[in-house]
């Protein structure tokens, strides 16, 4: 009985040792990086977030709480998706075409 019990425990292991050492799968993202968001926007090909937060208090006024960059299939291809918390108490989320600064949605967020 001594015997049999180490070669269970290491019957076990074995089994287990690719689960433990398997690499997760990252999920895919469509956010941009920080880095890629300074290259767009030196190469002029979308607005400074400063501009458009700048822009989004006179237009949709809150407390600003998060904002990504992400590619998206309306507008330009990238979008700022902004969560707000409006006057009311309701967080809201705003989507800024990139390039231009043009408001494509808002909406409750759930």
């Amino acid at each position: 009985m001594y015997f049999r019990c180490p070669y269970l425990v290491l019957l076990a292991f074995a089994a287990a040792f690719p689960m433990l050492t398997a690499t997760p799968v990252a999920a895919e993202s469509d956010n941009v990086s920080h880095e890629e968001a300074r290259r767009l926007v030196e190469a002029g090909k979308i607005r400074p977030l400063q501009e458009i937060v700048e822009m989004l208090r006179v237009k949709v006024p809150g407390r600003h709480l998060e904002t990504e960059l992400e590619y998206d299939d309306s507008g330009s291809g990238l979008v700022y998706d902004f969560k707000i918390l409006r006057p009311g108490g309701r967080i809201q989320e705003v989507e800024v075409d990139a390039a231009n600064g043009v408001i494509l949605k808002i909406e409750d967020d759930d």
